[in-house]
């Protein structure tokens, strides 16, 4: 799946010094939601939106402790 701002693909990070975590905007919110739901992927969502020089807002999923990135990323690597 592609960030609908930077027209690069939207990227889970997977840097084992935080829990696995997903920046995207808020616009994309509702279709990645979707895609994890239907994969069972347990998340939270930042209630938190921030926008930065006039850009669209932005917000953090973020998945648990036990969350395998790779597997996060291969969904939103396969979506539409």
């Amino acid at each position: 799946m592609t960030n609908v701002m930077t027209k690069n693909p939207l990227r889970v990070s997977n840097d084992n010094k935080t829990w696995p975590y997903l920046s995207l905007p808020v616009s994309q919110l509702d279709d990645v939601r979707r895609l994890l739901d239907r994969d069972g992927i347990r998340y939270t969502v930042s209630p938190n939106f921030l926008s930065f020089d006039d850009e669209p807002p932005v917000t953090i999923i973020r998945f648990g402790r036990d969350s395998d990135g790779v597997a996060i990323q291969a969904i939103l690597d396969h979506a539409e």
